[in-house]
Parts: structure tokens; C-alpha cells; sequence
């Protein structure tokens, strides 16, 4: 079985980074992670992937005139590693749209919502406003507008009596970590495709 490269962008924690470690770690899993940049020098994330073995990269947006010269040096970074799949772990920043359509079909982002509900920021805290009874996360292919894109897979969570929007993202952040690996395995694999033109 040839195994799918894969790419992921974090800037923080890397908790869902070390959800797709563990799971590329199994046998038979259909991919494996070869690099892990951060855009945030001394991200926990990056310490997760070296202990795992993953050659790691910062890329600081700080550096660059410009959103699409940031994306730019990414993509170079990633096809220097052979990247044929993408996953944004906690990326927090948003790309350009070049960047995008560079990616298109190949790049994964996951969400802490059941899209398309909740897009954007202050997920939990808005889920609680509004008082929704269910949530959860999304896991989709990233497109040019914020949160949108053909979704692979999501989890439900029930918002509980007397959740907080800590409470609330302690559950869903679990969710995601289950959700996330299935979803990456779905789409190394070939067992679901979008075959749409950027």
C-alpha cells in the first residue's frame, strides 16, 4: 500500500495534531504525516510532531509583506516535502485564495461546529447564546470562503444543562480527535473524492 504524504499546518497546541499521529502510527493506516509547519514560533504542536519523528518547519507570518507571499513560502515548503494532502490542525490564519485553488480537492480542515451552523469564530460561546441542543464538528475540504466546502465527515455532541463554552469545547475537542483520523483515512484512501475544478 503506498501511503499519502501529508502535510499539516498548526499554530498552537497540536492536540488534533496528535490525533493524526497516533492514528497514522497504526498499520494500515492509508497515510503518513512528513512535515509540520507552524506559522506561531515554539508552538506546543511542534514539539509533538519531533517527538513522533516529523521533520517540523516555522513559517512566520510575521515575515512576509503579504498574505499571499505567507502562502507562497508554505506551498514551497510543502512540495519541497512531496505533501500530497493537507490537513490545517488549528491553523489560525486564513489563506488567499491562490493558495486555495493551488490545494483544491486536497486540502482538509476541521471545524468545531456542525457546518454549516456556527462558521467563523466564538463557536461554543455562540451555540450557548443561541441555545442549541446539539453540536459538534466538521470536517471539510477548504474553499476560497471562510468554513464553507464539501463536507467528508462530522461528529455530534449534545450541549449539556449548565455547559459553559469551556465545558462545551472540552466535548467537542474530544469528537474532533475521533472525527479527524477517520476523516483523512476516508480521503487517503479514495473512498471519498471531490471532483470539482478550482
Amino acid at each position: 500500500m503506498t501511503r499519502k504524504r501529508v502535510g499539516v499546518l498548526i499554530s498552537g497546541r497540536g492536540s488534533n495534531l496528535q490525533a493524526l499521529i497516533d492514528a497514522t502510527q497504526a498499520p494500515g493506516y492509508p497515510a503518513e504525516i512528513v512535515l509540520v509547519i507552524s506559522n506561531v514560533p515554539g508552538a506546543q504542536g511542534l514539539a509533538r510532531a519531533e517527538a513522533a519523528g516529523i521533520p517540523t518547519r516555522t513559517i512566520n507570518h510575521k515575515d512576509f509583506a503579504s498574505r499571499e507571499a505567507f502562502d507562497a513560502a508554505l506551498t514551497a515548503a510543502l512540495e519541497d516535502a512531496g505533501v500530497e494532502l493537507l490537513c490545517n490542525a488549528g491553523f489560525m490564519r486564513l489563506h488567499s485564495e491562490g493558495f486555495v485553488r493551488h490545494w483544491w480537492n486536497r486540502h482538509l480542515n476541521i471545524h468545531p461546529s456542525l457546518l454549516p451552523a456556527f462558521k467563523g469564530l466564538r463557536t461554543h460561546a455562540r451555540v450557548l447564546e443561541e441555545g442549541a441542543q446539539l453540536t459538534g464538528c466538521t470536517v471539510h475540504f477548504v474553499r476560497p470562503e471562510l468554513d464553507s466546502g464539501p463536507i467528508v465527515g462530522q461528529a455530534e455532541v449534545p450541549v449539556l444543562d449548565g455547559d459553559t463554552p469551556e465545558s462545551l469545547a472540552a466535548r467537542v475537542l474530544a469528537a474532533e480527535h475521533r472525527l479527524y483520523p477517520h476523516a483523512l483515512r476516508l480521503v487517503a484512501s479514495g473512498a471519498v473524492r471531490w471532483r470539482t475544478k478550482p
